[in-house]
């Protein structure tokens, strides 16, 4: 009767495993839009300067300096932080949390869900941002190395 409540246990673990996958796999989508719209204050000069060559280089840098010093990084901020908690509602609602007493029920799972896929979220734009971007832009003549992370 043991090894047969064990391997009952074993088939629930495998796929309580498989459903841990499958939202993790679902939630990279809403942690990368959202790092992704987050350094929007600095990604596009560098998309420019890649497309139009060193002629760019002084127009993406005063962009860059534009959005980033401007009222935009905010904007941009706000708007990734909205579209993360869209695809965190979007997420929690298609797994089966519609109503505020199932919200109760799982209020747990949903704030660890919630607080991990922010940390993520802010990790992935910080190393997007900060040192991958900042590289690339350094790399291909943006002036940017006096400002760098690491200086």
């Amino acid at each position: 009767m043991k090894e047969s409540a064990g391997v009952c246990e074993m088939v629930q673990d495998s796929t309580l495993d498989e459903d841990i996958i499958s939202e993790v796999k679902s939630l990279w989508k809403v942690i990368g839009l959202g790092a992704v719209t987050a350094s929007m204050c600095c990604l596009p000069s560098v998309v420019w300067v890649l497309f139009a060559g060193s002629s760019a280089i002084v127009a993406a840098d005063q962009l860059s300096n534009d959005l980033y010093y401007g009222i935009a990084r905010p904007i941009v901020y706000a708007i990734a932080i909205a579209m993360v908690s869209a695809g965190l509602v979007i997420h929690f609602r298609s797994s089966g949390i519609c109503t505020l007493d199932q919200v109760k029920k799982d209020r747990r799972r949903i704030i660890n869900t919630t607080l991990a896929v922010l940390t993520t979220t802010f990790v992935i734009y910080f190393i997007w941002n900060y040192i991958i971007l900042e590289l690339i832009g350094i790399y291909i003549g943006l002036p940017w190395a006096d400002s760098a992370i690491w200086k």
